[in-house]
């Protein structure tokens, strides 16, 4: 294939990948086609059966050397857990006697809460959180 062939094809690919979804398998496709338009416009001249078989080759061992470390650098962090939630700061809907369970709002949403701590939590106090245990959060004053 000529030389700006392997370079509309290697662009048309990154272009590919730049419009699904993510995942970097176009990715590598891309990368190796432009390689070997960059070694045709440098010289190297190939059979047509070779430059595909040499791309074909560059890109799925990239494909296996980079895609994860590029997934891994790439990718969001993963949502926070809800362990994150300790040491937060929830408001008591109701008043809450020492180790009784009653109800507090934490970022908007109403929670099952007991009351770890010594003394009563009165309703619109603010209160810590100590411990997430399932869909029930250990709070004190």
């Amino acid at each position: 294939m000529i030389w700006w062939g392997w370079v509309v094809l290697g662009l048309g690919l990154l272009l590919a990948e730049l419009a699904t979804p993510g995942g970097f398998y176009l990715f590598f496709f891309g990368i190796s086609a432009l390689l070997i338009g960059v070694l045709n416009v440098l010289g190297v001249a190939w059979p047509g059966w070779v430059q595909w078989l040499v791309f074909t080759a560059l890109a799925l061992i990239t494909l296996k050397l980079f895609r994860k470390p590029l997934l891994h650098r790439f990718r969001e962090p993963d949502a926070k857990s809800v362990d994150s939630l300790v040491g937060e700061a929830a408001v008591a809907m109701d008043e809450i006697a020492p180790g009784a369970i009653g109800k507090a709002e934490l970022r908007g949403s109403a929670w099952n809460a007991r009351n770890v701590g010594g003394g009563p939590i009165p309703k619109g106090h603010r209160c810590t959180v100590e411990r997430v245990a399932g869909l029930t959060l250990d709070i004190h004053s």
